[in-house]
């Protein structure tokens, strides 16, 4: 419906293609049908397009070209500009819960000296002025975090971007969203008991649901959270016991299962065998009592060879990361130490040695309870990639 004149009107036909951008004026109204529309009465091109878009009903097919041209795949398909909807609400929702909960957001900083809190490769770069090799976090301020518990601050929360030079796969990216809290007083039971709040809070306040099904499992996130334990699930789906075997017949184990390993050393060989496993897994559960060798910040537990870490298991998946956190610098320095040996080996994913963090520690640090999660978490419950749920990935340039 318009009042713009015919030469107006003819212009508007023979100029306009699908994808320009017009500012008309006029008045608003409804059509016969019932529909939002404008009584125009003048109207003037905002912007061109000088390429044509996509075919409406089929938009863009290349998965490259999707990923490259992400604005054209916004554009074309609601259903992925929903999903960034959501995933904003997911971060909304998970902010909430923590201040809700008398968590305090703080900031740390993202070039470090030396990277704290995950194992992981990190990327390097340069502090021109000071002259000083730096490194982009890999966790959103663990170990600052820490430094926060000593200074008297009873809770904390950060939502930050995290960096890690490592292979890109369904499960793991380069730079992503991560939330860790940490909370003086409290230990892992207390942790597993928030965060099983937190994540049932946060589903039906994004999805309006507890129960997805993704990538084949189904689980509700209000049922039963089962513990498992680390050494006795891989025990049962592998018969290999990770406390006592031998690094060559956990090899020869990886080989008959047709699971490719890096490095040679007992924590990577650990660590591999329980991926392993993990497939299985649906959820909700918890995995407990790590083996000391892959949880360099843990608590041990009193048998000395197991820690009191907790991580979410949902969907054959780690959705999560928590301990009763290592305030303890005598154990907290040999622990560096032979993070250590295995960097000096060549394994570029140890966690480097921090001094003035084992300091930290010598004045005092109150029992603490520290946890972590991610975008993993939001894609699984979307059912959707790590990838996929990027507002726009990482891509190579096109030569």
């Amino acid at each position: 419906m318009s009042d713009i004149g015919e030469s107006s009107f003819e212009l508007f036909v023979d100029t306009v293609d699908v994808g320009d951008f017009i500012s008309v004026t006029g008045v608003p109204m409804l059509s016969e049908r019932g529909e939002q529309s404008v009584m125009a009465e003048s109207w003037v091109m905002a912007t061109k397009s000088l390429l044509p878009l996509p075919e409406k009903w089929h938009g863009l097919q290349d998965v490259d070209e999707r990923y490259r041209k992400r604005y054209l795949d916004f554009l074309m398909n609601p259903e992925l500009r929903e999903l960034i909807v959501k995933k904003s609400k997911f971060w909304d929702a998970t902010r909430q819960f923590m201040k809700n909960t008398g968590f305090l957001e703080v900031e740390t900083p993202t070039l470090e000296t030396t990277t704290g809190g995950a194992e992981a490769t990190p990327f390097e770069t340069h502090h021109n002025d000071f002259d000083l090799d730096l490194y982009l976090r890999i966790s959103v301020g663990e170990l600052w975090q820490k430094r926060l518990m000593a200074g008297g601050f009873p809770k904390t929360f950060e939502i930050g971007r995290v960096y890690r030079n490592e292979g890109t796969s369904p499960e793991h990216l380069q730079e992503f969203t991560n939330m860790e809290f940490y909370w003086a007083f409290a230990d892992f039971n207390d942790g597993m008991e928030l965060v099983r709040e937190m994540y049932i809070e946060i589903a039906k306040e994004v999805f309006g649901k507890t129960k997805f099904t993704s990538g084949g499992h189904t689980f509700d996130l209000v049922d039963e959270w089962k513990k498992i334990d680390y050494c006795q699930e891989v025990l049962k789906q592998t018969g290999i016991d990770v406390l006592t075997e031998k690094e060559e017949e956990m090899m020869k184990k990886l080989d008959e299962l047709g699971v490719k390993y890096e490095g040679q050393n007992r924590e990577r060989l650990t660590d591999t065998l329980w991926k392993y496993c993990r497939k299985s897994i649906s959820g909700p559960a918890y995995l407990i009592n790590h083996p000391t060798v892959v949880a360099p910040l843990s608590k041990s537990n009193p048998d000395g060879l197991t820690t009191q870490r907790f991580q979410p298991i949902i969907a054959g998946s780690e959705v999560g990361n928590g301990y009763s956190e290592l305030n303890d610098p005598i154990d907290q320095k040999k622990r560096f130490d032979e993070q250590k040996i295995l960097l000096e080996a060549g394994d570029t994913e140890a966690m480097m040695q921090d001094n003035e963090f084992v300091e930290m520690l010598e004045y005092g640090m109150p029992p603490t309870c520290g946890f972590g999660f991610g975008e993993r978490l939001f894609a699984i419950l979307a059912d959707k990639s790590l990838r996929e749920s990027q507002t726009f990935p990482l891509m190579r340039p096109k030569i």
